[in-house]
């Protein structure tokens, strides 16, 4: 096995983000992928002007990859802002706003999976009361996508980057998960993997996996530390793929790292090129 036995996608949000938005899916094509994913893109606006979301449509269409995950409106990301749907009052709304949206788009380029980041606590705010409006809006946001036979994707981040954030750890994502589906009974939300991030929390990533492999609709990696490309640190990042497909996970591997002092289309010298189309 190995990474040529993977389906990986480029974060679009992470690499190739010395180019402008509109030039990097053509960016990733150039080096040899054929599947994108990508953040909200607009962090100012949830619902930007339609001229915008098709400027973008026909910038993925013509460079001839796939869009294979979205993320609803997050707030400012990167940035401050770890989501918006457990924040009362206009970042909650703005998250209603976006469901729609982001669905109608990525549902246009033939993408149906959608991660719905938790969002920090808020100083002054019960987390119960968070807890209570964060069920409510992944339940809005889920029966939503699953009108269009889609997964919702729950998050674990980790507690160094992102202290302010309730979900870090892969057993408090689970939970989140778990009580959405049991609201929906859809059984449409699934977690969403992120190795670095597990790392990072000192979790033991291969018991993480046995227990949750079932569980999860999507995977991205980086290497720790650092959040570089794989082989800039000390994750056995292959043997955890390896790993994950045996456990019978064979979904998209998100390449959410950052490509350093150097052009992205230099960070990707770990992945033979003719591994980089999807399979």
């Amino acid at each position: 096995m190995g990474f040529a036995d993977q389906r990986f996608n480029v974060n679009l949000s992470i690499l190739f983000t010395e180019l402008p938005l509109l030039e990097r899916p053509a960016a990733a094509a150039a080096a040899g992928f054929t599947a994108v994913e990508l953040w909200w893109p607009w962090v100012d606006s949830p619902t930007p002007e339609q001229s915008e979301l098709d400027a973008l449509k026909k910038a993925i269409e013509d460079a001839g990859v796939q869009l294979t995950g979205l993320n609803f409106y997050a707030g400012q990301l990167p940035g401050p802002d770890r989501g918006a749907l457990s924040i009362p009052g206009e970042e909650s709304e703005k998250f209603r706003a976006n469901i729609d949206v982001a669905i109608a788009f990525a549902q246009s380029l033939g993408c149906t999976t959608f991660n719905a980041l938790y969002g920090n606590r808020v100083e002054g705010v019960d987390p119960a009361e968070q807890d209570a409006l964060a069920l409510e809006n992944l339940v809005l946001a889920a029966e939503a996508v699953g009108r269009i036979g889609g997964t919702v994707l729950i998050e674990a981040l980790n507690q160094p980057e992102s202290p302010k954030c309730p979900l870090v750890s892969a057993p408090k994502a689970i939970e989140i998960v778990d009580k959405v589906n049991e609201a929906t009974g859809l059984g449409n939300a699934k977690f969403l993997m992120d190795l670095y991030h597990l790392s990072m929390n000192g979790e033991d990533l291969p018991s993480v996996i046995e227990q949750y492999a079932a569980k999860t609709g999507h995977v991205q990696i980086a290497d720790n530390p650092g959040r570089g490309a794989p082989g800039t640190g000390s994750l056995p990042l292959e043997e955890l793929l390896d790993q994950l497909k045996k456990a019978g996970y064979d979904g998209w591997v998100g390449l959410e790292y950052k490509a350093g002092d150097r052009p992205s289309a230099e960070a990707f010298g770990w992945l033979p090129r003719e591994a980089r189309a999807a399979r």
